[in-house]
């Protein structure tokens, strides 16, 4: 039994390594090596200016069967004090409540555990221009819906992660 968890774990941490290496190298094919002493052409480290707010899930918005781990790797990068906004409808008669955890590690992730998570976004607080979280320091974190004992997060999808990147020193 560990050892099969042992592999899985490492399994998962190769894949995260591979799309961590391959999402912070995404520029190489187009000769953008400012990172590495060539600064040459029109490109820059950080495209980004500034902190930006990014709506979770973009015109989809949090809700039970998006891929949200595929949303967040399509959508990387993330930057130290960057916002997630979290947008979702409050519960109804006709809609499930949704609401965001802050998930403590990769293990509690895998497997949906929400038992030591800490509620970040309520069920009511998704409406309107939904709540923000700033992502304040370089860390991974893990997010997931805790609705309906954590169903949401293990069948609906609703979970992902990021690793903030820092900035460049380059504005």
């Amino acid at each position: 039994m560990a050892s099969k968890f042992a592999q899985a774990l490492f399994a998962m941490l190769l894949i995260a390594s591979m799309v961590a290496l391959g999402t912070a190298n995404k520029d190489w094919q187009q000769r953008n090596y400012t990172g590495w002493g060539f600064n040459h052409g029109p490109y820059h480290l950080n495209k980004t200016e500034g902190p930006n707010k990014i709506i979770v899930g973009g015109s989809k918005n949090w809700h039970y069967g998006f891929n949200y781990a595929d949303w967040s790797l399509k959508n990387a990068s993330f930057y130290v004090h960057d916002t997630l906004v979290f947008r979702y409808d409050p519960p109804t008669n006709s809609t499930r409540p949704h609401s965001v955890y802050l998930l403590p590690n990769l293990w509690s992730f895998i497997n949906c555990d929400l038992s030591q998570a800490k509620m970040v976004g309520s069920p009511t607080q998704g409406g309107g221009n939904g709540f923000e979280f700033v992502l304040k320091s370089w860390q991974p974190y893990y997010f997931a819906c805790g609705e309906h004992g954590g169903a949401h997060c293990k069948d609906g999808m609703m979970r992902f992660f990021v690793f903030p990147k820092l900035r460049g020193w380059h504005y």
